[in-house]
């Protein structure tokens, strides 16, 4: 039950990751903006989001998951309504900065959660779970708010949305006593980091910082995919916007499918630094023959589906990955110090792809991510190695 309380507000946070960029369409026109300016928008959002995160961390431990999480879902929920209002560009900065604020919370408060209240023997599957569920909001968001803006208005989508973290909010309210921390089973880590006894020894560890420079890297490719992959596809292949947008929401659907397959690879190896490898090699590949343009519109939609499918088997391992450079008791530090890594990244991303997408040049979105995936093996190898020469 725990996994799947954290599974559904882990949901709710990606969900929000999407809050905006299936609205651009829409924002574009009604406020004037250039793709840069819609990156922008963006990278407000995960600017905030990594400070915060990386300072929720340290609110966790002191404090607790719980009260933590409770307080960002209902940040979520004010920020679709501050959105859904917005009169001109400075109103959607400050709703995206607040969707920012609550995002911050969910790594550090969510791993703090499966880490105290799942055995270690589930715990690959529980990663798997959180994974797949961050996905399936990441799909969910385009596919919910295009439908209501095209039958409705991109404001009606935002207040609709609005709801949904308020609902989840009730929900975690009422099951509140599973997501106790004060008094848990702890999972016990395989690497003990003797290092790490003050509040900020942690941050002494090599391994935790080339887990930082490895979620920079995804998130990179990321950022490009959830922010401009649509409008280059359309630009590149000549989609309508219905095309694009399934193909997006076939990459995140593959990329759920692939964390499926991923957490019982990563439940079966300790080597998980060597699954990353063939994942993201696999994804990479793809992401390169998708910016060639050489293949027909039916055809970019499968590759996008088997990018997002390599990009997904590699989560489990990726998250198992940190926790195996995690000091003990440190847990939602060291989730929320890397964890700012995505959110660094995703704040970089959308202005990088924006200026791409500004020059007219579609197919470097595509190059960008098989690039940034690349440099992602690269960083996973040196903390697997660092990590393995620890536990030696």
């Amino acid at each position: 039950m725990v996994i799947s309380l954290v599974g559904v507000a882990h949901g709710i946070s990606h969900f929000f990751h999407m809050i905006l960029a299936p609205l651009f369409p829409w924002l574009k026109p009604a406020f004037g903006l250039s793709y840069a300016e819609l990156g922008l928008l963006m990278t407000v959002f995960f600017v905030i989001s990594g400070i915060g995160q990386a300072l929720s961390g340290f609110i966790v431990d002191k404090l607790g998951a719980r009260a933590v999480l409770f307080f960002g879902i209902f940040c979520l929920g004010v920020s679709a309504l501050v959105l859904s209002g917005a009169q001109n560009f400075a109103m959607l900065l400050a709703g995206s900065g607040l969707a920012g604020v609550g995002n911050s919370v969910f790594h550090p408060s969510d791993y703090t959660l499966l880490n105290k209240r799942v055995s270690t023997q589930r715990l690959g599957y529980a990663f798997s779970v959180h994974g797949i569920s961050g996905n399936l909001g990441w799909a969910a968001a385009p596919v919910f708010l295009v439908t209501i803006a095209e039958l409705s208005s991109w404001r009606t989508a935002l207040l609709a949305a609005a709801f949904l973290p308020f609902a989840v909010l009730v929900v975690l309210f009422i099951f509140r006593d599973l997501l106790r921390t004060d008094v848990a089973h702890v999972a016990k880590s395989p690497v003990e980091h003797k290092s790490a006894q003050g509040a900020l020894d942690f941050m002494r560890i090599p391994a935790v910082w080339m887990c930082f420079g490895f979620f920079f890297m995804i998130a990179m490719a990321l950022g490009g995919v959830q922010s401009f992959s649509s409008a280059g596809l359309r630009d590149l292949y000549g989609m309508s916007l219905a095309s694009a947008t399934t193909a997006y929401t076939l990459y995140m659907l593959a990329s759920a499918g692939g964390m499926l397959w991923g957490g019982f690879l990563a439940a079966k190896t300790s080597h998980h630094d060597r699954t990353i490898t063939l994942a993201f090699s696999f994804a990479g590949v793809f992401s390169v023959l998708l910016a060639t343009g050489w293949a027909n519109p039916a055809l970019a939609i499968v590759l996008m589906a088997a990018i997002g499918f390599g990009s997904g088997v590699a989560g489990p391992s990726r998250d198992l990955l940190i926790r195996a450079a995690a000091p003990k008791n440190a847990t939602g530090r060291v989730y929320g110090v890397v964890y700012s890594g995505l959110d660094s990244g995703l704040a970089v991303a959308p202005m990088l792809f924006g200026a791409i997408m500004d020059a007219h040049h579609p197919a470097w979105i595509f190059i960008c991510i098989g690039f940034f995936q690349v440099l992602a093996i690269l960083t996973a190898v040196n903390v697997g190695g660092k990590t393995r020469a620890l536990a030696a």
